[in-house]
C-alpha cells in the first residue's frame, strides 16, 4: 500500500499559485506518495480539516500557507501521533525561519519527506474573565498588549494586498493612539507588572528578529519578555533594541523562564500571527503533543 500524504492549502496565502501546488503534488507523487490537497474556505476551516484528516490515519499531513494556516493545523492533529510538515507559502513565514525550512517548494517538500518528527511543545492559551471561554494552542508566541493591539488593527484587506507591510502600517496607527492599561502577569506563581508581554514558545518573531531568544519548540517551557515602559518613546525603544538585539539588557524588561503565566487587565492578545481576544487569560506549556516534520 501506498503512503499518503495529505496537503492541506490555503488558497489565498501570499505566495500560493496553482503552479506551486500542481509542482509539490508531482513532487510527492514521484516520491512515491498519494496525495490529495484540501482547500480551506474561510478563516478557521484548516482546523476542520485537520481534525478530519487524521480519522483517514496519513503517513503525513503538509500545510501549506503561512503561520496562521500553521497554526490552524496544528490546533487541529494535537494529541495525534500523525506528523505534520509545513510548505511555507505565507506573508512572514516565521516557522520556517525557526525550523530552516526552506521556503522553495522542492526544498520544503524535499524536508518534509526526509525528515524525522521531532515531538514538540505546545503554548496552550484560555480566556479566564468572560465567556465565551476560548482556548487555543500556539506554536510560535502569545502576544499582549501593544503587539496585541497592532494585530487587533490589521487590516485584512491590506494584508492580503502588501503582506508584511499590513503589520507595519498597523504597527505605526496603533502607536499613534496606543494608551495601553496596565497589566499583572502571574509567572509561576510571582507577581510582576508591565504594559506589553511577549509570552514566547519560539526564538524567531516576526521573521529574524528574537524577543525571546531561549525559547525552543521542543523544550517544555515558555519564556516570557515583560515590557515595563507604556510611553510611545518607550515603544520605540523597545522596537530598536530588539533589531540590536539588544533589548535583554534593558532595566524596564523582565526576561523569565516559566510554565504557566496568568495575565489580567484589558488588552489585545494575538497568538502566531492572528488575533486571539481579550485578556484576563491563562497561558501553560502542553507538552509533547505534536509530531513536526524538521
Amino acid at each position: 500500500m501506498k503512503s499518503s500524504v495529505i496537503l492541506i492549502c490555503n488558497p489565498v496565502a501570499k505566495s500560493v499559485s496553482e503552479k506551486k501546488l500542481l509542482r509539490a503534488s508531482h513532487f510527492l507523487k514521484l516520491k512515491g506518495y498519494t496525495v490529495e490537497i484540501l482547500y480551506t474556505k474561510q478563516k478557521g476551516h484548516a482546523e476542520n480539516l485537520a481534525r478530519e484528516a487524521i480519522k483517514e490515519s496519513p503517513s503525513l499531513i503538509i500545510a501549506a500557507g503561512g503561520d496562521g494556516t500553521f497554526n490552524e493545523v496544528i490546533n487541529g492533529i494535537a494529541g495525534s501521533e500523525i506528523p505534520m510538515a509545513i510548505l511555507p507559502l505565507g506573508t512572514t513565514n516565521v516557522l520556517a525561519k525557526e525550523l530552516n525550512v526552506p521556503e522553495d517548494v522542492d526544498g520544503a517538500l524535499e524536508l518534509a519527506t526526509r525528515g524525522n518528527p521531532k515531538t514538540i511543545s505546545l503554548g496552550k492559551i484560555a480566556t479566564t474573565g468572560h465567556l465565551p471561554l476560548v482556548s487555543r494552542y500556539f506554536i510560535l508566541m502569545a502576544g499582549v498588549g501593544f503587539d496585541g493591539e497592532a494585530v487587533f488593527n490589521v487590516n485584512e484587506a491590506l494584508k492580503k494586498f502588501s503582506g508584511k507591510g499590513s503589520y507595519i502600517y498597523s504597527g505605526i496607527k496603533t502607536l499613534s493612539v496606543f494608551k495601553p492599561g496596565e497589566l499583572v502577569c502571574r509567572i509561576d506563581g510571582r507577581t510582576f507588572f508591565g504594559y506589553t508581554a511577549i509570552i514566547g514558545k519560539a526564538a524567531k518573531y516576526g521573521g529574524h528578529f528574537m524577543i525571546t531568544p531561549d525559547a525552543r519548540l521542543t523544550d517544555p517551557f515558555l519564556y516570557v519578555c515583560l515590557f515595563k515602559g507604556r510611553k510611545r518613546f518607550d515603544i520605540l525603544r523597545y522596537v530598536f533594541s530588539i533589531i540590536m538585539r539588544r533589548h535583554l539588557k534593558l532595566k524596564d524588561i523582565e526576561y523569565l523562564k516559566a510554565t504557566a503565566v496568568e495575565v489580567d487587565g484589558s488588552a489585545h492578545v494575538q497568538i502566531d500571527g492572528d488575533y486571539f481576544g481579550k485578556t484576563p487569560v491563562k497561558v501553560q506549556i502542553a507538552p509533547n503533543i505534536v509530531r513536526l516534520v524538521c
